[in-house]
């Protein structure tokens, strides 16, 4: 491994229904890229323990080419599901973040996720990997992975939004209470600060909103971000042709290709999240809701740890 190409790794961090998958998959369509998906699922998922047996192929996950040259390697699936509980659940991020070097398992997890995005990276050509895993303690683990440049993007949606979102039954994904919700988005936004605290010079700030209000403009800075040329941005407009993708569950929409509008479904909460929904929401967030810029159209509170893309977005 230590004569192969240094791999850039973008590791979307945060929480779940935040607009991972759509960014993931736009940042799919560069050449030498690949949107590998949520991939600390793969094993559970690939198995029929978790929550979506596909690729976003359409095929099953045991039978796509990619996949099962990373399955069919020596790690037994179990075995890397009870490692990922044990050492890299969300709670466990400040302990990655300061034992990743002395800790055995840390250590033996980094190496298995080295050879496994190697693995990925020969079986599809690429150079840069986009890994929308989300989890702050994964991304924590980063730096102590071989032959791999983290790169750490903190994307962060309205929580009222996301509360509506999860009300919502989409396929395999079943509904959660604004309470849950909420709590998992400020647990996970909370993790993923201390991350990018930790990793300023590699880390980006975005807001799912104004990710949809100029989506050129912020590939564009992803791009720059990654060393990537931005001729070779693939939106143009608001338009981005999505080919067919190899990512491992996250969103329904993730099947989806073709001719696709960058465009926001954010103000439907305004309407159909309930009264009792919107006031445990904002009773549990605002304190991050405040500091995001989430009120009164503000852009979110300057900080010199990190890049923070975007202006602004409405209340």
């Amino acid at each position: 491994m230590a004569d192969a190409p240094v791999l850039t790794v973008l590791y979307i961090t945060g929480w779940c229904r935040s607009g991972s998958t759509i960014l993931g998959n736009v940042l799919n369509e560069l050449p030498g890229a690949f949107h590998v998906g949520e991939l600390s699922f793969l094993w559970k998922n690939a198995y029929g323990h978790g929550s979506n047996t596909l690729c976003g192929c359409g095929t099953q996950l045991v039978d796509c080419a990619i996949w099962k040259a990373v399955l069919e390697g020596p790690a037994r699936a179990a075995d890397v599901v009870k490692r990922q509980q044990a050492a890299v659940r969300t709670r466990h991020t400040w302990r990655v973040l300061d034992e990743a070097g002395e800790s055995t398992p840390l250590r033996e997890h980094a190496a298995f996720l080295a050879r496994t995005y190697r693995t990925i990276a020969d079986a599809t050509g690429s150079t840069v990997l986009v890994d929308s895993g989300k989890f702050p303690s994964e991304a924590a683990l980063l730096p102590h992975v071989e032959g791999i440049r983290p790169l750490y993007l903190h994307l962060v949606r309205d929580p009222r939004a996301v509360t509506h979102s999860w009300t919502k039954t989409k396929q395999y994904v079943v509904p959660m209470s604004a309470a849950r919700s909420t709590a998992y988005w400020v647990g996970f936004n909370v993790a993923s600060e201390e991350v990018t605290r930790r990793h300023p010079s590699a880390s980006v700030f975005l807001r799912y909103e104004d990710f949809i209000a100029a989506p050129g403009a912020t590939v564009d800075t992803l791009l720059d971000r990654m060393g990537v040329d931005r001729a070779r941005n693939p939106v143009d407009g608001r338009t981005v042709v999505l080919g067919t993708n190899h990512t491992v569950t996250g969103n329904p929409d993730r099947f989806r290709s073709g001719p696709t509008l960058l465009r926001g479904e954010d103000d439907a909460w305004r309407g159909e999240l309930s009264a009792s929904a919107r006031a445990t929401t904002l009773a549990m967030a605002w304190p991050l809701m405040a500091r995001y810029g989430y009120f009164s159209g503000a852009a979110p509170v300057a900080d010199s740890r990190r890049d923070v893309l975007g202006t602004g977005t409405r209340q």
